[in-house]
């Protein structure tokens, strides 16, 4: 039987954050809604941080962007 190469896999790395550290405040416009959806789901539901590899910080800051989003009806808040 053939087995499968056990290599390291990729860590996630927040896409917000830089080579210097995490900047404060942690601020996500609301209105790139480009990027807020790639840290939703098709059904409209929002990755989480194991998923989408964000830091806690940026993670909270994202979860006010998709709400805030969504109220002014420029994301979803259910799938098409």
């Amino acid at each position: 039987m053939v087995q499968k190469k056990q290599g390291k896999a990729r860590k996630n790395r927040c896409r917000f954050c830089t080579k210097e550290g995490c900047p404060r405040p942690a601020f996500v416009d609301y209105k790139d809604v480009s990027t807020l959806r790639k840290m939703c789901t098709g059904q409209g539901k929002m990755f989480s941080r194991k998923r989408s590899g964000n830091c806690a910080a940026f993670q909270r800051a994202v979860k006010d962007a998709v709400k805030r989003a969504r109220f002014l009806a420029l994301l979803p808040y259910v799938g098409e």
